[in-house]
């Protein structure tokens, strides 16, 4: 069998089925991983997207029980240059293309992967199709440009948890945290149970006054897929949440979620970030973070100094080195931060998981001085070592979880 790869340029791919026999329709992205498929293939935030990986092997280490971002594969369709045909690793329960076809995953095996890389790069992340039994070419770009696009998507209430749930702490509890599931990976709950917090995980369209009725030491926001312009609920949520002066955390959607709170406005990258290696710089201590990320919206913010919001001023606290793209905001008079970068590193590397401290640091710092402060940030001679990545050595460095060391 041929299988086809088309995009709504008019440009068509061959290969063969890998997979689900079938169809599908998404956004076209690519992911520069070398490692970490299987969290790409569970992570909410692909919701509606066919990834291609650019890495040339894909399966080697076949699928395990361990390693899922979520209870189930979340991508619409997976392109790859070259599967494993025989997966070696001792924690390998089953193949990657029968994990796929388990889970109705229609994908590709094609020769073009680097010319696809190349095309998106050039022309943007488009809407595609993977097509097992081919078909007429004309008819099939037809269907790719009447399929729904990203812009004005609004998935976060599609991946998120239907009931709340609670991860709890590691050994002895610190704080309570609030985590509104706007995509979440398994990982980030783990990252702040292992700092002893008791994380609830709240449904994406959660209110104000169910959050804070939780009475919890700090909130966080997580990542997500969809356009973060038709997230409006989890906006007018936040607001409050920042009026009433909890600690806040966000990352990636939750990163957007928080820059749209504060005013500002956000825009669709060209093809995106995505993968385990992309560079940002702590603009704090100058730092160059080697960094997690998927995403494929931004946050225009101005990067030239501190702005004004309604909850104060504000900065941008890391960019990205490869296109300075907002990777980080900070609150100067509340205690709020967020990137969007991944610092769960699952996979990917771990040099951001002291991000997970800096918001422990926050709740303690909240507790400590009582609920009406609001002014929680370090004055300016603390704010070099505030937060230093190199002052502190993060859980996952210390002690390796049940994951593993993944994408190290």
């Amino acid at each position: 069998m041929t299988a086809l790869l088309v995009l709504e340029d008019g440009r068509v791919f061959e290969g063969t089925p890998y997979g689900a026999v079938g169809e599908t329709f998404g956004e076209m992205v690519f992911n520069t991983g070398m490692t970490g498929y299987q969290e790409t293939l569970t992570d909410p935030s692909y919701h509606r997207q066919i990834v291609a990986m650019t890495a040339p092997h894909i399966g080697n280490t076949g699928v395990n029980d361990e390693d899922p971002e979520s209870g189930r594969v979340w991508v619409a369709g997976y392109v790859v240059r070259e599967p494993s045909r025989i997966p070696s690793n001792w924690r390998s329960r089953r193949t990657l293309d029968d994990y796929l076809r388990d889970q109705g995953v229609v994908g590709i095996a094609m020769p073009g992967t680097r010319a696809l890389t190349r095309h998106l790069r050039e022309r943007g992340a488009m809407r595609a199709g993977v097509f097992s039994e081919g078909g007429d070419i004309g008819e099939l770009v037809e269907r790719v440009r009447r399929s729904p696009g990203m812009e004005g998507a609004d998935l976060a209430r599609e991946v998120s948890t239907a009931e709340p749930y609670v991860v709890p702490a590691r050994g002895r509890k610190r704080f309570t945290v609030a985590a509104v599931d706007l995509g979440i990976k398994a990982m980030t709950p783990e990252r702040m149970s292992e700092r002893g917090c008791e994380v609830h995980v709240l449904p994406a369209t959660v209110t104000a006054a169910d959050i804070l009725a939780l009475d919890p030491d700090g909130v966080f926001f997580s990542n997500g897929p969809g356009d973060p312009a038709t997230a409006d609920y989890a906006v007018e949520s936040l607001r409050e949440v920042l009026d009433a002066g909890v600690p806040f955390f966000g990352i990636c959607f939750g990163n957007q979620i928080l820059g749209r709170a504060l005013g500002l406005g956000t825009y669709k990258l060209r093809y995106g970030h995505r993968g385990v290696n992309q560079p940002v710089q702590d603009r704090r201590t100058g730092k160059v973070e080697i960094s997690a990320h998927n995403h494929g919206f931004a946050v225009r913010a101005p990067l030239d100094g501190p702005f004004e919001t309604p909850y104060g001023a504000a900065e941008v606290s890391h960019v990205n080195l490869n296109d300075d793209c907002v990777e980080g905001l900070r609150l100067l008079d509340r205690p709020a931060f967020s990137v969007q970068y991944h610092p769960e590193a699952a996979a990917g590397p771990h040099d951001a998981a002291y991000l997970f401290d800096e918001f422990c640091e926050l709740m303690e710092r909240r507790r400590e001085r009582g609920s009406g402060a609001q002014r929680v940030s370090p004055p300016a001679s603390e704010a070099q070592s505030f937060g230093a990545p190199q002052a502190r050595r993060s859980a996952t460095e210390d002690t390796d979880d049940k994951k593993g060391a993944k994408g190290a």
